[in-house]
Order: structure tokens, then sequence, then C-alpha cells
């Protein structure tokens, strides 16, 4: 009888074989098929002949697997395989489920964002669809034994894969080349969805911006700007400027919104420019934008570091500024002004997790009010009603709107329930903002006040398939772009500016570009930087000076 020794070596774990250039063709395979929903779907809908989609999603699919077959070295392969495959499926997780297109302007504005805002989207159903899209092909990736050939060997035979795919793509593109180019041309979105490709490379272009922006010098401006006469009665101007969290002007009840959700700004004598639009559709965009004198189409990220803002003209002319945050920052435009973080302090009365209502920073502006002794510009900077946990944006007396979605998951909500807990917030902000107009009338007797808000950007609750905000401008829905902007004036400032020209030019159009100009015009401010035909009541004011303003027209 054989005698066989406990110390025998076991035999080796199992280990599927797999020549480098076949788990580079199916690693790209299961990209262009299984993370690129988005890209897929979209495609479909916008060819009108099923041959030339087919041609183009057979082409692409051609240069995926070149691409990675180019990069199937040893040593080299899996790690690229696995950082695809994680990409990818965080990638798809955002573009199919809330229609996100990751470019450089929202990979920025994610890297802006804090941690209690980034908790609401990596939930449970985040983390499964890491898990099965992007983890567990890496394991299998990391589990299979590739056969790699001798270098020499490894060119010819890569050669002879990478050779034929361009040659299939570029047969595919030549037999529906028309087809092809009218549906990328008519539709500027679809080669921004083609994942992960065009995501990294997005995130690779913002990473070298970010190195640059460390060596932006700020130009100065305005350095001229003066107040160029006190108020009638010698009281000081104030003004709040409100900046507005993901605000949609379609939910306004003010500009028409079946719902009554501005039952407050209602009843006070406020005007609404009801034809506004925003210069981005995310704040880290649209916040620099429309404190900037760039305008929408002069603004970009570099140049908004490289010039002083609205902020800096004003402090220029002696007016007192002061910026307070109730959300993820100034985004640089109160670098050199008085700055407070609601957020930061975490308030128990009003936070949780470091996420505040907005009551808070309305609890502290008496206080501040009774502070003023000249003239000043206070900006509140809103959480307004960003998403997706929008119930978390109101206190539960202001939960009008019903069933709400009480969830960060939207895919866990009807759409109607999604759009009553954000009807709920704009019902709050209308709250606020009466509640800023009522502390600054009681002062009247000491101050000029006024108040203007501004939403920086809107919101998609569903519409095209869209949810949240951030899409490239070029395609962004009017849902995105189309923001509320409210006007109000104490009584003293109130006289200076005539009613009907007033109404008629809130009924035109109006956007971010018009808040530098508008500011500088209600604080009596003038320098070479002002232009009056965007500052929307420069026509209307009662009171002419030597600057211009006298014969300037409104932009409209």
């Amino acid at each position: 009888m054989p005698i066989y020794s406990l110390s025998r070596t076991a035999p080796p774990f199992f280990r599927p074989r797999m020549g480098s250039v076949t788990l580079a063709v199916t690693g790209a395979l299961y990209l262009a098929a299984f993370t690129n929903r988005m890209f897929l779907t979209r495609a479909f809908a916008y060819f009108d002949s099923h041959l030339a989609f087919a041609a183009f999603i057979l082409g692409l699919a051609c240069l995926f697997a070149a691409l990675i077959v180019s990069l199937s070295l040893k040593y080299v392969l899996k790690p690229v395989l696995v950082f695809l495959f994680v990409s990818a499926a965080a990638g798809s997780w955002f573009m199919d489920r809330f229609g996100t297109i990751i470019d450089v302007d929202m990979i920025r504005n994610a890297v802006q964002t804090t941690s209690s805002e980034a908790g609401h989207l990596l939930t449970p159903a985040f983390v499964l669809h890491m898990a099965v899209f992007g983890i567990l092909p890496s394991l299998l990736v990391c589990w299979v034994k590739i056969e790699h050939r001798p270098f020499f060997g490894k060119v010819l035979w890569n050669s002879a894969a990478i050779v034929p795919l361009l040659l299939v793509a570029l047969a595919c593109g030549m037999s529906s080349a028309r087809s092809i180019a009218s549906v990328t041309r008519l539709h500027k979105d679809l080669m921004m969805t083609l994942n992960p490709f065009v995501p990294i490379g997005n995130a690779i272009g913002f990473a070298m911006a970010t190195g640059e922006d460390e060596t932006v010098v700020v130009k100065s401006l305005g350095t001229d700007a003066r107040v160029i006469a006190p108020t009638s009665s010698g009281r000081p101007r104030v003004v709040v400027i409100v900046v507005g969290e993901t605000a949609r002007a379609e939910n306004f009840s003010l500009g028409g919104y079946g719902r009554d959700t501005n039952p407050e700004l209602a009843r006070r004598d406020i005007t609404y420019f009801k034809e506004t639009s925003s210069c981005g559709t995310a704040t880290a965009v649209s916040v620099p934008c429309m404190f900037s004198n760039l305008t929408r189409r002069g603004y970009s990220h570099r140049a908004g570091l490289a010039n002083e803002n609205l902020l800096d003209v004003l402090g220029h002319a002696g007016v007192k500024t002061e910026w307070w945050d109730d959300n993820t920052g100034s985004k640089n435009v109160a670098s050199r002004t008085a700055y407070h973080s609601f957020s930061d302090a975490n308030d128990p009365r009003y936070c949780k997790d470091r996420e505040c209502l907005d009551e808070g920073m309305i609890a502290a502006l008496d206080g501040w009010l009774s502070t003023v002794k000249g003239d000043s510009v206070l900006v509140l900077h809103q959480m307004g009603s960003h998403g997706p946990a929008y119930s978390e944006r109101y206190p539960t007396a202001f939960a009008r709107f019903k069933p709400e979605c009480r969830n960060a998951e939207l895919g866990n909500c009807k759409t109607d329930e999604i759009v009553n807990a954000y009807d709920n917030t704009i019902l709050y902000t209308d709250h606020i903002l009466a509640s800023v107009i009522d502390s600054l009338k009681a002062r009247q007797d000491v101050i000029a006040p006024a108040m203007i808000y501004m939403s920086d950007h809107g919101e998609s609750l569903g519409e095209h398939g869209l949810y949240l905000h951030g899409a490239p401008y070029v395609v962004a829905p009017s849902q995105q772009t189309h923001v509320p902007f409210v006007l109000w004036q104490g009584s003293e400032l109130k006289t200076t500016t005539d009613p009907q020209c007033l109404s008629s030019r809130a009924a035109a159009p109006a956007s971010h570009d018009n808040l530098f100009h508008t500011v500088l015009g209600m604080m009596s401010v003038r320098t070479s930087s002002y232009k009056p035909d965007l500052d929307v009541m420069a026509s209307c004011r009662r009171v002419r000076d030597s600057s211009g303003v006298a014969s300037a027209r409104a932009n409209f």
C-alpha cells in the first residue's frame, strides 16, 4: 500500500490562461457594451439609419480594442484594465443614473464639493454598482494568468491585431461618413458621453489646468471706483445679494408656475425678472462668473481667477463687503473680502453634519445690520435647493407638497415625489427671501436698503432623462439655465426709480451678466469698468448724474 506524505505540495489554485491580445479585446468589448448605456441609447436615438448606427458603434469598439491592445504589455495591461473598469463603472453610474456629462467643469465642481454633499451621492446603490461593474471585472482580470510573448513577437502579434482593427474602424467610418458627421455635428452631447475615455481625458485636462492655476496673478479692476453721491437722506446704502442655489425659474410661481411656491414674496413689493439666464450650470462656474465683469461669453475659469471681481471694485470705492456662506464656498469670489462660513460653524440649531438650513443666516442678519455705519454689501450664499437630498433643505413646517421624496437615491422615488420635495425647497427659499426683505425694511429709518436674489443655475428633475445639473452649456436644457431673479428696493431707493420703466425692463431678457453693473449702479459707484447698458436699472433711474447714466439706454 502506498504511503502519502502530508507535506506533499498541493496542486496550484486554478487560474485560467489567456493571451494578452484576447484579454485586451475582451476588456474593450466589455467597456463598450456594459458601461456605455447612455452613449448607446443616445446614439441609437440620433441615427436615422440602423446600418449607420451599427457601423458607428462597431468602428468605435474597434478603436477601443486597438487602443487597449497597444497597451497590452507585461506589468501594464492588468493595471490599465483595472483602472479603466473602475473609472468606467463610476462614470456610468452618474451618466446612466442622472444623465450627467462629465466634462472639466463637472469635475471641478465635484472636486470642490464637501464630504457631506458627496455623501448624498455615494449611496448603497452606488456601492453595489461599483462592485458589480468595477470591482468584479477587475478581480476577474487579476485572476487570469496572461500569456505574454517575447518582445519582438509581441510587437508583431499586437500589430497583427491593431492594423485590422483600425482598418475595420476606417471602413465603418467611411461607409457611413455622412450620417456620422451629421449626427456628431448636430448632437454635440453624444461624444461627450463616451465612457471612460472622454471623462478620463477631461480629468487629465482638469489636473493640468489646476497646476497652471497656481501661477495666476490677479489683475486689479476698477481702482478708479468711487461713490459719486450720498443718498438724499444721508443714510448708508445697504444691498443684500442672495446667491441662490439650484433654483430654477420654471418652479417659481412669480413666473407663472401652477403651484403657489412664492406666497410670501408675492405679498412684498418686489420686481421679478422672469426671463433670466445663468452663466453656467454648476456653482463652480456660475458664482465666479456672475460676480465678474467678463460676461458669459468672455468668462473662463482661468480668466475669472486672473481678474478682480465686483466685491473688489466695491472695496476700491470704500464700500464695506462681506460674504456669508451656507454652501461650498465662494469659489474664490471672496478671497479678498470678509468671509464667514455657517457650515463650518455647524450651529446645532440649524445644522446637521455640517449641512445647515439657510435660516441660520437670517438669524444673524439683524445683528449684522445693527453694526452698519456706512455703505455696505452683504452676500448670502444659500444652500437653497441643492440636490439630490432635497428634503433636507427645509424644515418640516415647509413640507407643504406631499408625498415628498425623502431619499437621496432619486431612483427610489416617483417623479411627482421628487418634484414635491423640490417645490418645498423653493417654498422655503421664498420664506428666506421674504425674511431678508422684512429685516431690511424694519431698519429703513437708519439705512437705505435693497435686496437682489439670483440663483446660480437651475436643476433637472427628470426632463429628457436628466437629473441634477452641470450639463455642458451648449447642450444644457432650459431647466438648468433659466433662473429666478428678484429685486426689492426700500422706500428711499425706490423713489429714485421709475416703476413703469422698471416693470417693462423686468419683462425683457436678463442674465448673470447684469449683476456686476446693476449692483454698482445701486450703490452709486462709478468706475471705468461700469457699463450702463448692462445695469438693468440704469435707464429707469430718476436721479441722473454726470457719469452718463442719464443718457444710457437699457439693454433690451
